[in-house]
């Protein structure tokens, strides 16, 4: 691989990995990571020869790429909301939909200067970080069952030079205190949609934050159950990711627990139901 330049690297790392039926985006994305280009900065130098250690480091991550590894995982970072988080195979990738999530949230409080929020189940922290990147006179509280994740989340909080206070709790076991809003993107897909996922999700991600018992539901009905249980006392707005086919099952479970509260769908940028909101 001596003498290669940058052009003929991705060249090669595109067809390797086309060959795989994968992301061929992923052989540029690669070099742009891996040596810290742009895109303008790619091209100026696709014409230069890469060093042997270099091509060398280049096609050990095409290499893991193509053995099913997250391209994610392999970089050790990705983007959400404009910010950057470090993933490992101890917290889900954040997906762009999850970012229309956080979008609705910001747009309906945008003129309060004070509010307490709980990200239910916080993976990397990326939900609690953005909101406190974009708010941070914002109270902002993220738990989730896995200490692991929270390691993940605790330094992607300290990198973005965020004030997001951290909790271990199965769901609202450890939690004390009343919220203004609670978002979460919690486990949601049945164990018998399994042979529907992709290979590299089920093999390298954490299946704690993926499945859910009672065909995905679970989730949803405990937060609804907590919340029945203070509807008397605590009233809020509640924000939830959802599987695209669920939003009729979801909407049922809090109307039936809450007879007075106003549940919303939104799609995402696909056109697929993805999210709810429920005043309560």
């Amino acid at each position: 691989m001596t003498n290669m330049t940058y052009f003929e690297a991705q060249k090669r790392a595109s067809f390797l990995i086309k060959e795989k039926n994968l992301d061929e985006e992923v052989a540029r994305l690669f070099l742009m990571e891996m040596f810290g280009f742009d895109n303008t900065h790619l091209l100026l130098h696709y014409r230069d020869e890469m060093s042997s250690q270099d091509a060398d480091r280049y096609f050990e991550w095409v290499n893991q790429y193509l053995d099913g590894n997250p391209a994610q995982y392999i970089i050790g970072s990705t983007e959400f909301y404009g910010n950057r988080f470090k993933v490992d195979s101890r917290v889900l990738i954040p997906r762009p939909e999850t970012e229309e999530l956080v979008e609705w949230v910001l747009n309906e409080f945008q003129e309060s200067p004070k509010l307490k929020v709980l990200d239910l189940g916080t993976g990397s922290g990326a939900i609690a970080i953005s909101l406190s990147k974009e708010h941070p006179d914002w109270d902002i509280t993220a738990s989730d069952i896995s200490k692991d994740a929270l390691e993940v989340a605790k330094y992607n909080n300290e990198e973005n030079g965020t004030k997001v206070a951290f909790l271990t709790s199965d769901l609202f076991d450890s939690i004390h205190e009343d919220f203004d809003v609670i978002i979460s993107n919690p486990p949601y897909i049945s164990e018998d949609e399994i042979d529907y996922m992709d290979d590299s999700v089920l093999k390298h991600e954490p299946k704690q934050a993926l499945f859910a018992k009672n065909n995905g539901l679970f989730m949803y009905q405990s937060i609804a159950n907590y919340i029945k249980m203070k509807k008397d006392t605590t009233h809020g707005t509640l924000y939830l990711e959802i599987g695209f086919k669920q939003t009729e099952a979801v909407t049922r479970i809090f109307t039936e627990s809450l007879p007075d509260c106003q549940v919303t769908s939104r799609c995402d940028f696909f056109g697929n139901p993805r999210m709810i909101r429920v005043k309560y």
